[in-house]
């Protein structure tokens, strides 16, 4: 039975679209709300990244829910993350004075008492008269229910939903409209006045809901547990200030539950205004998990490594020896793909797509990344105990039996399957490490001869097939003429040395096929016209530092990059090469692993480190840190 339609007239609106990088992102570590530059939360997941939303006007202004906080009237808006934290700050400067609002989900408390999920705002004006409009409008479903508000006295404002309760409390009352469906305040501070308001999700039991008196003080304790968080970031190069940013953004898409790192928290951001090419992005692929691993092991997170290799053992337990390319945060498959029939997506870019179909692809890359991220856990002291040797082993032997198969590769294409040349360099990588680790006493059970021949068959076949002579460069497929960004991660997995002549002659072909002239790359010829892929240009960089150009180069390239960052430090998926607009889905996480990759090898080379393409082997035996299935 189809949904009631919310009648237009019922449906507030926040206004126009702003760009992609004008939100700003806050979270719990289980989920995560954008917030706009003009004080609008326009996308919320409760209880998981992957629920439906609650606030989705990210991708329809009239059906999909927001909360907006802000002056009534014209103001310039500055905006930052408190101090090493995931605390945001938006200033609000208006002719008559100025307000600065809080938001922040409150993370770090670990009484039981408190409610599930918590979303605090808190407006104070600094200076001056201002009048202040809040607008409440959630919607259940992807925009496909309207929301049934009740008042409860003091205790604000009650929304029931499928499986849980939402309370929006304030220390000034909101007034439900005539649909019941939103609520709304108008009022005027004066220097010193504040509102306060609070939005919680329990399911279950109730919960006890704190005293809203005591908000300023939990944000304090909010901001401490961030910071202390940050603290621990082992990295003192020139750009330390963006691997923290970057840091604390991949602190934000960890789902603490299980350790699981989800891609972005959104679903059809555009990699193209107005085009159709818009993914689910809310959950984990094993494609990022050697890169991803790499990162947090050399800023010191051991915690969230380890935490991340159990969650891979645990997510691939149903169907091992085989890998699906994606999981939830639970190790689950992703929902099937299908279409939002209210939502008209972002600046009209349909359609709006729930799951992901990517969760039926043969992608061979994934065994060489989950081999690899073990691999470097292990190289770098961690201990790899009796089951999670015998999974590894498992994924070894399921290459022997598989590494010359046809797949849909890195970039997931929708057309078919082909014989990709980084597939093959994952699928090397893999057997590489499990050989290394056998050769190092790290791990028992593997045919050492029949990886060996194996490994050397992959060799000789990247070697001869995917080289091509005419084009003096690698190629993307097997006997092709067509190249893409990912052949830069050669010599990062330690299959060409970043100086060889071959690795220079493929990224001079690269840089002329695929770059831009402002430093950017596209991660393949197409006929899309989506936006040049950021990661790629910081794996550019990082080549360079592995030994592929200069210090100075390398340097260079990344201060370039910044320019692309939002005033934030935030980066989405994609670049527009005209605009510089931000493109797809927002914040990504892969994009942040590729700034901290870069600046991490950039620094190593600094030192005069040596750099081995699989530099986890370089780095001296430390405490063993044990590693549980």
């Amino acid at each position: 039975m189809p949904a009631p339609a919310i009648p237009e007239t019922q449906a507030p609106n926040p206004g126009p679209f702003p760009v992609i990088s004008d939100y700003g992102i806050i979270g719990d570590c289980r989920s995560a709300a954008l917030v706009s530059k003009q004080g609008s939360l326009e996308w919320l997941c409760w209880p998981r990244f992957d629920s439906p939303p609650i606030f989705a006007s990210l991708l329809d202004r009239d059906q999909g829910g927001f909360w907006k906080i802000s002056p009534t009237g014209s103001c310039s808006v500055t905006r930052e993350y408190l101090p090493n934290s995931n605390v945001l700050r938006t200033t609000f400067h208006t002719a008559n004075g100025r307000v600065a609002l809080i938001d922040l989900m409150t993370a770090g408390e670990n009484s039981g008492l408190v409610p599930d999920h918590e979303v605090i705002r808190r407006l104070v004006c600094e200076s001056g008269e201002i009048e202040i409009e809040v607008v409440f409008a959630p919607r259940e479903s992807y925009g496909e229910k309207p929301a049934s508000l009740r008042q409860v006295g003091k205790l604000g404002l009650r929304m029931p939903c499928a499986c849980g309760v939402y309370w929006l409390r304030s220390n000034l009352p909101l007034q439900i409209d005539g649909s019941g469906s939103s609520a709304s305040l108008r009022t005027s501070l004066k220097a010193g006045d504040e509102l306060l308001f609070s939005l919680t999700y329990s399911e279950n039991a109730p919960a006890v809901l704190p005293a809203l008196g005591l908000l300023p003080a939990r944000i304090a304790k909010c901001v401490k547990w961030w910071q202390d968080w940050a603290a621990q970031a082992q990295y003192d190069g020139d750009f330390r200030n963006e691997v923290l940013r970057s840091a604390l953004t991949l602190k934000l898409l960890c789902f603490s539950v299980s350790g699981a790192i989800v891609a972005a928290p959104t679903t059809s951001l555009p990699e193209r205004i107005g085009g159709n090419l818009n993914w689910d992005y809310r959950y984990c692929w094993l494609r990022d998990s050697a890169l991803t691993t790499r990162a947090l092991l050399e800023l010191g997170y051991w915690e969230e490594a380890t935490h991340f290799l159990d969650w891979m053992l645990h997510a691939t337990r149903l169907t091992q020896p085989e890998l699906r390319i994606l999981y939830t945060v639970f190790g689950n498959p992703a929902q099937k793909e299908r279409e939002s029939q209210r939502l008209r997506g972002y600046k009209d870019s349909a359609p709006v797509r729930i799951g992901n179909a990517a969760r039926d692809q043969l992608q061979l890359d994934v065994y060489g990344e989950v081999i690899d991220a073990a691999a470097q856990f292990a190289f770098r002291g961690g201990y790899l105990d009796r089951e999670m040797q015998k999974v590894l082993v498992r994924f070894g032997n399921y290459v022997v039996k598989h590494w010359s198969l046809p797949d849909e590769g890195i970039w997931e294409p929708r057309d078919g399957r082909r014989n990709h040349t980084h597939s093959r360099l994952l699928c090397w990588t893999a057997l590489d490490r499990l050989v290394r680790l056998c050769e190092q006493g790290k791990l028992k059970g593997i045919n050492l001869e029949e990886y060996l021949k194996n490994c050397e068959a992959i060799q000789r076949e990247i070697t001869s097939r995917c080289w091509n002579q005419k084009l003096q460069s690698y190629v993307s497929e097997l006997d092709g003429d067509q190249l893409d960004a990912s052949l830069l991660l050669m010599c990062w997995y330690g299959f060409e040395k970043a100086d060889s002549p071959r690795m220079r002659s493929s990224y001079q072909a690269i840089r002329r096929q695929l770059g831009t002239g402002e430093g950017l790359l596209y991660r393949y010829n197409s006929d899309a016209q989506e936006g040049t892929f950021a990661i790629c240009s910081f794996w550019e960089a990082e080549y360079l530092a592995l030994g592929g150009g200069t210090i100075k180069e390398s340097e260079s390239l990344i201060r370039s990059l910044l320019k692309y960052k939002n005033d934030l430090g935030l980066y989405g998926e994609e670049i527009d090469a005209k605009t510089g607009e931000t493109l797809g889905n927002f914040p990504q996480a892969f994009t942040h692993v590729g700034l901290i990759g870069a600046a991490l090898s950039l620094v190593q080379r600094q030192k005069g480190e040596q750099q081995l393409g699989h530099r986890a082997e370089s780095a001296g035996e430390q405490e063993p840190h044990q590693m549980v299935a």
